[in-house]
């Protein structure tokens, strides 16, 4: 047995972990840009990227270092460097070179704006300004956002029957450009668990599946997309399921606030597939319908046109038949097993649910027993303008 207690300290819950958010005049008006995360003892990483091939230089220069611990991550906002080429890389170096004597093997990450070389100069002083001892962790979490409207936190303490106790925490930013498939968003994840690097990759890489992965804000897959777990094991405690259903509870939650922060969005919906052929083919049109402009824009309008969702189920390509589809909005269903329920008084039962900020649309398919659950949100005039003009 153990208990899951949530607490309020993001990437400082676990023993050992510090961070901080500094202000190196990458943003306007003095917002904090820049972000770091210590810890004074090596750690184990597990990760995960994006798979969209241009991807960024903080990955490739992750990559390239191969096998290793590190006690320092650097995050930078407002620029992505990404499609900057080797210099891009040589840029890392650069920045890195100028750590602090107790950093070792560090990495960096970064996120905004995609094609632009790196102001070197002005995050080099900005590391100048990093306190290792600083616990800030609100800080650290403002600082790596872009168009978040809110920071994303989210942290547990982990109580075995023996009175032995583990934390993890983390932070996440992402509002736009948010279609992980890996795993602009980011999310690093601290751990005082004595947890195997090799068992660390394995867990984050399966829950990662239904967390981030399940969540879509406009479909498009960032070239940064990262996900940092670091463990430096100081409780000298593990067990795998508590690890797994407290990771589980935390990448859950941030996809979700990710969902719910979408650039101009203002409604967080749940897709709930089930009865498809097996579960790939759900998790095929719980994203289909995630993605959909059409279902979106739907949404936005809190139109309930059912329609648009039994249109793109039958596009997404997969097993499913008129006669046997089942669709529901919350508990409501609207269209079950080929038989029309939908009547003037059933709109509007329909339009209320659909005013809400957050409700689940349900697909039964009625083939066979796959099922998959993906998260996503509306399509509206506030998102147009912020990426119109994104890049001033």
């Amino acid at each position: 047995m153990y208990k899951l207690t949530q607490v309020q300290s993001g990437v400082c819950a676990s023993d050992g972990f510090f961070a901080d958010g500094v202000s190196a005049g990458l943003k306007k008006e003095g917002a904090k840009d820049m972000a770091f995360i210590y810890s004074d003892t090596l750690c184990d990483i597990a990760s995960v990227f994006t798979t969209n091939k241009m991807c960024a230089a903080p990955i490739k220069h992750f990559r390239a270092k191969g096998d290793f611990q590190t006690n320092f991550v650097m995050i930078n906002s407002k620029n992505a460097n990404a499609m900057t080429g080797k210099a891009g890389i040589e840029d890392i170096e650069d920045v890195l070179a100028s750590s602090q004597e107790q950093v070792i093997n560090p990495v960096m990450s970064s996120t905004g704006v995609i094609g632009v070389r790196l102001p070197k100069q002005k995050i080099i002083e900005g590391m100048k300004l990093f306190d290792l001892s600083a616990r800030n962790p609100h800080a650290a979490a403002q600082a790596i956002m872009t168009t978040d409207t809110f920071s994303k936190e989210c942290a547990y303490k982990v109580e075995l029957e023996d009175g032995s106790f583990f934390h993890i925490g983390a932070m996440a930013k992402g509002a736009g450009m948010i279609n992980p498939a890996m795993a602009t968003m980011l999310c690093f994840i601290t751990t005082d668990a004595a947890v195997s690097k090799a068992q660390m990759q394995e867990i984050l890489d399966e829950v990662t599946i239904t967390t981030f992965n399940a969540a879509s804000v406009d479909g498009d897959t960032s070239t940064n997309d990262t996900v940092m777990l670091l463990s430096n094991a100081k409780s000298g405690v593990y067990h795998k399921e508590a690890f797994k259903e407290a990771l589980y509870n935390i990448m859950l939650f941030l996809a979700k606030e990710m969902v719910r922060d979408g650039e101009g969005a203002t409604k967080l919906v749940t897709y709930d597939v089930t009865g498809a052929k097996d579960n790939q083919e759900a998790e095929i049109v719980a994203k289909a319908l995630s993605n959909s402009l059409l279902v979106k824009t739907a949404l936005f309008g809190e139109d309930p046109n059912w329609g648009r969702i039994a249109s793109t189920v039958g596009a997404s390509g997969v097993e499913a038949y008129e006669e046997s589809l089942s669709i529901s909005f919350d508990d409501l269903c609207v269209y079950k097993n080929g038989e029309l329920l939908f009547d003037a008084a059933m709109e509007k039962e329909a339009a209320a649910v659909m005013q809400k900020q957050s409700f689940t649309i349900s697909c039964d398919l009625g083939v066979a027993n796959g099922s998959f659950r993906a998260f996503g949100c509306d399509l509206g005039y506030e998102y147009v303008k912020i990426n119109a003009d994104y890049r001033t």
